[in-house]
């Protein structure tokens, strides 16, 4: 992998897009124009047609696309956006497992194949993870908290401010 430093459009692209960031950063700063400026303004364009809530058919023609190919790229930025904009490392990865799961069991675990699947998809997502402690210079301990939160429990404030010091 590559030092680039991805942007947060290109970490969107990546989402979107369904790249590893470690396998996006590879295409960067190599003459890929598709990976350093189209993919990125495909993601501009999609966030902006979510956050504005364009019809279909005005993000179809913007992304000169059919319109069942521009609902799955709406359904891929909202996704994206979840898991790019999360709070901290440890919400994106929460949100990016969550998804991959969510999927896994709509498409049915009713083998070892799909099972091996889901294991490699979740995979993926912790090397997703590690880009971004690395990015930011942070260890996991540092969210050990955020990994171990219960959207079902009240906790008071404070604390998630700090990480868990296993030294």
């Amino acid at each position: 992998m590559s030092e680039h430093v991805m942007s947060r459009l290109q970490l969107l692209a990546a989402e979107i897009y369904a790249y590893s960031y470690a396998n996006y950063i590879d295409h960067l700063g190599m003459g890929h124009v598709r990976y350093d400026n189209l993919m990125p303004e495909d993601a501009e364009l999609l966030e902006r047609a979510v956050t504005e809530n364009w019809e279909l058919e005005r993000v179809a023609k913007a992304m000169e696309v059919k319109t069942d190919v521009a609902e799955n790229l709406l359904s891929a930025a909202r996704r994206a956006l979840k898991v790019v904009d999360a709070e901290n490392p440890a919400e994106s990865f929460r949100n990016a497992v969550r998804q991959v799961v969510r999927r896994a069991a709509e498409e049915g675990l009713e083998n070892d194949e799909a099972i091996e699947q889901l294991v490699i998809q979740i995979c993926y997502r912790v090397s997703d993870l590690a880009y971004l402690l690395k990015r930011d210079g942070n260890p996991l301990s540092r969210y050990s908290r955020h990994f171990r939160r219960d959207p079902n429990r009240t906790y008071l404030e404070g604390h998630f401010d700090e990480g868990d010091d296993f030294e």
